[in-house]
């Protein structure tokens, strides 16, 4: 079940991200108190999840999610470039993740 938690605080942290990026278009405190009900959110979900998995592992995941889920966010609704390196390097991130997960 910290599994899941830990899937909840990256996409939270993904979230909290784009707020970011909305935040600094808009200037408005509805966007202000989205990214950080996101970050907040993020935060509580990856403690809850710590109290079981490993801080290294549960730290790394929870970032690379964090990463790739707004470099994802950011080629899909911002018009970030889509290249090949770019794209193979969120995989990369994304795989590293996977093998943490594996191995723990």
């Amino acid at each position: 079940m910290n599994w899941v938690f830990l899937i909840l605080a990256g996409i939270f942290e993904m979230f909290g991200v784009a707020m970011i990026n909305k935040l600094h278009k808009d200037r408005n405190a509805a966007a202000f108190m989205l990214m950080t009900a996101g970050f907040g959110a993020s935060f509580l979900f990856l403690a809850i999840a710590m109290t079981t998995l490993p801080m290294g592992t549960a730290y790394a995941i929870w970032t690379g999610i964090g990463a790739s889920g707004g470099a994802i966010l950011g080629m899909m609704l911002y018009g970030e470039p889509k290249n090949f390196k770019r794209i193979l390097f969120i995989t990369m991130v994304l795989g590293a993740a996977v093998g943490l997960k594996l191995v723990s």
